[in-house]
């Protein structure tokens, strides 16, 4: 079974990583965490091994490890919803600090960055998942290290424009499966005041 890392006091300094470059599960898709098997303190970042979970799978969604293998099916969910995300809490000023994604890119570029999310997962660094009805994706989920301290992790999410009316739901049922399901003791969503602890 894959270890991951999960942060509990803070960011290496200097490290930026934006809501695009966060990892999610495992080569399988399959990614959550459980209870932390042990504490330790590496350069100076303090970091709880946990084993992954489940990945969440609800009645109208199910997350997969943001990965190449949704490449065409994840930029063509968030080149056709720019303006929409650029509008969703966590995204939309001053919620996104200096991360101005999403920007324009080609499918090449696109497929960069899902290396790099897909990468970052593995490595326990952040975690990306790609949210999926069926075969399509409609949207994503960042969980990364939250580098201001207020909380253990930093929580972001966005659907696709056409289903702009799940945004709420996607968010609370993803608040609640890492409130049950992760080791962190706290989680905050930029510009989602009702969510997280």
């Amino acid at each position: 079974m894959t270890t991951h890392k999960i942060w509990a006091e803070s960011v290496s300094a200097g490290e930026k990583t934006s809501a695009r470059n966060l990892p999610t599960g495992d080569a399988s898709g399959a990614s959550v965490w459980t209870a932390p098997a042990a504490v330790e303190q590496t350069t100076g970042m303090f970091e709880r091994a946990v084993d992954p979970p489940d990945a969440l799978v609800t009645s109208w969604f199910r997350l997969e490890m943001l990965a190449p293998v949704h490449n065409e099916r994840d930029h063509e969910a968030w080149m056709s919803s720019i303006e929409h995300i650029r509008a969703t809490p966590g995204f939309a000023p001053p919620d996104c600090g200096s991360d101005d994604w999403p920007t324009p890119m080609t499918l090449d570029e696109n497929l960069v960055d899902l290396d790099k999310h897909r990468d970052e997962f593995l490595a326990g660094d952040a975690f990306a998942y790609s949210v999926l009805d069926r075969d399509d994706v409609v949207g994503c989920v960042y969980i990364d290290p939250d580098k201001s301290r207020a909380s253990d992790a930093l929580v972001r999410s966005w659907v696709r424009a056409s289903r702009a009316d799940r945004d709420h739901d996607l968010a609370v049922e993803l608040d609640q499966w890492l409130r049950d399901a992760w080791p962190i003791r706290s989680r905050r969503w930029p510009g989602r005041s009702t969510l997280g602890s």
